[in-house]
């Protein structure tokens, strides 16, 4: 009790009073495991390490990332019979076909200007226009998706949209 009034008099500190702040501070967090990892340090934390120490990596694997690699030339492989099941199909209706060619083209096209902005456009460098031109993209690719969900199911759909411009 007394160390409390000590502490909330309007007297300046002298050592003394600092040394029970700290004191009152190091028994209040000294209970758990997290306090012992962060514990309270009267001059800031303890960084360990200089800024000449490497930086550590994860350790390497043939597989990190090539799921990604897969998919994109899978997806832009897959565009090519797409498109020519469009062509044989001109002047007939199929749903199934407009509604798989509209989803790979807009996740293809998306794929293509994500890489573009992660490339050019990186949040470490840029952190402001990096974020508005990620965000910019996933609402432009999910408003692109609607539109074509909305022109393949109320008007005459992507097969028929390729067959009317491919004779015009």
């Amino acid at each position: 009790m007394s160390s409390s009034l000590v502490l909330r008099s309007s007297l300046p500190r002298t050592l003394t009073q600092r040394s029970v702040a700290h004191s009152v501070i190091q028994a209040r967090y000294a209970t758990s495991d997290a306090a012992q990892r962060f514990a309270y340090h009267p001059g800031g934390p303890i960084l360990k390490g200089t800024v000449n120490d490497p930086t550590t990596f994860p350790p390497s694997s043939r597989a990190h990332g090539s799921h990604h690699w897969a998919f994109e030339r899978l997806l832009s492989a897959a565009l090519v019979p797409l498109t020519a099941a469009a062509f044989a199909t001109s002047g007939s209706s199929y749903p199934i076909l407009d509604g798989i060619l509209g989803v790979s083209l807009v996740m293809h096209s998306h794929i293509g200007f994500d890489s573009v902005v992660v490339d050019y456009l990186h949040t470490r460098k840029f952190p402001v226009i990096g974020q508005i031109a990620k965000w910019g993209l996933r609402t432009a690719t999910i408003a692109t998706l609607v539109g074509v969900y909305q022109f393949n199911t109320n008007d005459i759909g992507l097969t028929e949209l390729i067959a009317k411009v491919w004779t015009a």
